[in-house]
């Protein structure tokens, strides 16, 4: 294993910018290899159309037995304004990634041991999403007709899915549950407020305002669940599953900020972490409401 200290002495000066950049390069490489194999794997069940919808079916009977919300009632609250509707879809199509990018990158700088913790959290979590998404092809409630959701991205805009599944070569449109959107919003937001708990190398107590970082989380879910992108069950077993994650990797000691990775833990020494916006379901074969009519349409949740 690479050593997880700068060396010391006239030589270490050349070696400590190589070693950094050695590792930022291993880092890159395990990013897109496992992104690599984590698309490659969720495309291996685009073809099972059958089976997703009657698993949708049998997830939107679980919540009506469970009595969970409807889906609808956060549809019908972006509804009322073409630019809140329009406003999520570009939060469900842009932050996700980026987000999560920056998130990492931040760790990488100023935390390294937690983004070591992080890195593998991750991994965990996205491996076993990808186990899930094979083993229980999922259509979204935009695609249920029984949901009676309309797909808020086709009619208003911005949409990341080609309207025919069939025809989407990017992204597996039946990998719905468990959302990586919500998971990795919610690793993102315990990842800060860890990685942030500690006190400032001047002395100065953690702020209590990190916790804030919870909103993205929320936000996120009002949007997976609003878009019918998602149906609560799938954050809910993202969350599971996050948590399961979280009691199997080991959690950094604590240590304080630091401005230059090669002085700490080095970040290159375990498996990758995931890269991929989490692939749902599109909309259904068949014509889009007006935007007129669409709040009307939405009849989920009464």
């Amino acid at each position: 294993m690479t050593s997880h200290t700068t060396p010391a002495g006239p030589e270490a000066g050349p070696a400590g910018p190589r070693a950094a950049r050695r590792r930022l390069i291993r880092e890159l490489l395990l990013v897109a290899g496992f992104f690599t194999v984590y698309k490659a794997g969720r495309l291996l069940s685009t073809d099972r159309t059958g089976e997703a919808f009657r698993n949708a079916e049998r997830i939107w009977d679980a919540e009506r037995a469970l009595r969970l919300p409807g889906e609808g009632a956060v549809q019908r609250l972006l509804l009322h304004g073409d630019a809140l509707v329009h406003t999520a879809n570009t939060y469900y199509a842009v932050v996700h990634f980026p987000a999560t990018a920056l998130f990492l990158i931040w760790l990488y700088v100023r935390r390294p041991a937690h983004y070591l913790w992080t890195r593998r959290v991750l991994a965990v979590l996205t491996g076993a999403a990808l186990v899930l998404h094979l083993a229980f092809p999922l259509a979204p409630p935009r695609m249920l007709e029984a949901a009676r959701l309309i797909d808020t991205g086709q009619v208003y805009g911005p949409t990341v899915y080609r309207a025919a599944p069939d025809a989407d070569t990017l992204a597996n449109q039946f990998a719905a549950m468990p959302s990586l959107h919500f998971g990795w919003a919610l690793m993102l937001a315990v990842g800060v407020i860890a990685a942030t708990r500690t006190p400032s190398p001047a002395g100065k107590a953690p702020s209590r305002w990190r916790l804030l970082w919870l909103l993205h989380p929320l936000l996120t879910l009002l949007v997976i669940v609003g878009t019918a992108n998602h149906y609560w069950l799938d954050a809910v077993v993202a969350a599971v599953l996050l948590g399961v994650a979280l009691l199997v990797v080991p959690r950094p000691r604590a240590a304080g900020p630091s401005t230059d990775p090669g002085a700490n833990a080095d970040p290159g020494t375990d498996s990758g972490t995931d890269a991929d916006a989490d692939a749902d379901a599109d909309a259904a074969a068949g014509g889009l409401p007006d935007r007129q009519s669409a709040a009307a349409a939405v009849g989920a949740g009464q």
